[in-house]
């Protein structure tokens, strides 16, 4: 598909245009709340009896003389493939009918969440851009009850802090676009519109990286960080990360590869490393941390690069009065649990396929990291033991 020159405004007038309208007719094709009413209605009225508990199933027929009444608006919904994909062994051959209904307002939803997001798809090849994005957010924040408390003026840190989380993880190449139907597919955006609840428990706020608590906890932390309130964190700045154990190393590294501005590093670049660092059993998070431990840029991690990094721990230790741990019980330890193809090589899917990945990044970059690996058995508490003892 040929695309209109920016300096061809018309063109590009008429191509938003007809984008804009082929949308909207798209979007009167869904199902609308009432036609969910009518259809739950219908369902309700035509259910195969017996119950299961008090739950009600419908038969094949019946099915099909519910889709011949709704009409034809419904008919993609009252497919056979439909109905053999909802069936769950059931004697009599039925389906859930809450079940069915749950899967029609999941694709409604779908549908309406790709027709809204390629609103923003600026070129309407099926991506957006970070700004793209931006905007989507942005517009989404004041029908999310949840971020009713937020500052307009903390409204740009909110969105950068949103759009990192789906840059980091869908697209892993940096190509500064991501495709619509991964963003559909990835559960981030039930994360980000799970915020439309009022009744949202505490517990189930911070855990989402969306909410208002999120935000706000990584960019106090960033602020925090930031001791001479230049907006940017230095090295040493960002050495006081966690538990403030991470080894120079390794933040000589973090400086080395990722993007600074006079050896400084700003809030986006910043994201991308707590999304790292707090996603650590994650591909993505492993892919970032695995090009900071390739020294060499190999595509794998051999002794010398298990040794350059695990000196900086060694040296950590005996600044805190720790007798040093000998570099090849480590080594044997770490290559035995990631089992890589090569047994002297580790590559990332080695690390990715082991499941151990967060432990072995623990070991190299962070003393407390390794100091609990170490640990560990010691740490187990006994669930008999009383407290107080």
């Amino acid at each position: 598909m040929i695309l209109p020159n920016d300096d061809e405004l018309l063109l590009q007038k008429l191509r938003e245009e007809s984008r804009a309208v082929f949308l909207q007719r798209k979007s009167r094709e869904l199902l609308d709340n009432n036609e969910l009413q009518n259809l739950w209605f219908l369902l309700d009225t035509h259910h195969t009896p017996p119950l299961i508990g008090e739950e009600q199933m419908i038969g094949y027929d019946d099915f099909k003389k519910v889709g011949e009444m709704s009409g034809d608006k419904y008919k993609h919904f009252f497919t056979s493939v439909v109905f053999a994909k909802l069936y769950q062994q059931d004697p009599l051959g039925r389906i859930s009918i809450l079940q069915y209904f749950n899967y029609v307002m999941r694709k409604v939803w779908l549908h309406q969440t790709r027709i809204g997001l390629s609103l923003y798809d600026v070129a309407g090849q099926g991506f957006l851009r970070e700004a793209d994005l931006e905007n989507y957010i942005l517009e989404l924040i004041p029908t999310l009850p949840q971020l009713d408390g937020l500052e307009k003026s903390f409204y740009s840190f909110y969105v950068c802090t949103g759009v990192r989380k789906f840059f980091f993880f869908l697209d892993p190449l940096r190509t500064g676009k991501i495709k619509i139907l991964d963003i559909l597919a990835c559960g981030f955006l039930d994360d980000l519109l799970e915020l439309r609840d009022e009744e949202l428990s505490k517990a189930v706020q911070e855990n989402n990286w969306f909410s208002a608590p999120s935000a706000l906890r990584v960019y106090g932390q960033y602020l925090n960080l930031d001791k001479d309130h230049n907006g940017m964190l230095s090295k040493e700045e960002l050495s006081r990360y966690g538990t403030g154990t991470l080894t120079n190393i390794f933040l000589d590294r973090v400086f080395q590869e990722c993007l600074t501005y006079d050896g400084e590093m700003d809030y986006k670049t910043y994201l991308d490393f707590v999304l790292a660092m707090e996603n650590r059993k994650e591909p993505a998070a492993l892919q970032y941390l695995f090009k900071l431990l390739d020294v060499k840029t190999c595509g794998y991690l051999n002794v010398f690069s298990l040794n350059y990094f695990f000196r900086a721990i060694q040296e950590m230790m005996k600044l805190h009065g720790q007798d040093p741990v000998l570099f090849a019980d480590v080594k044997d330890e770490i290559f035995d649990m990631v089992k890589p193809q090569d047994p002297l090589k580790i590559t990332l899917q080695d690390l990715i396929n082991s499941g151990q990945g967060e432990t072995v990044t623990n070991i190299l970059i962070d003393l407390n990291g390794f100091w609990t690996y170490e640990n560990r058995e010691v740490l187990v508490v006994d669930p008999g033991m009383d407290d107080d003892v």
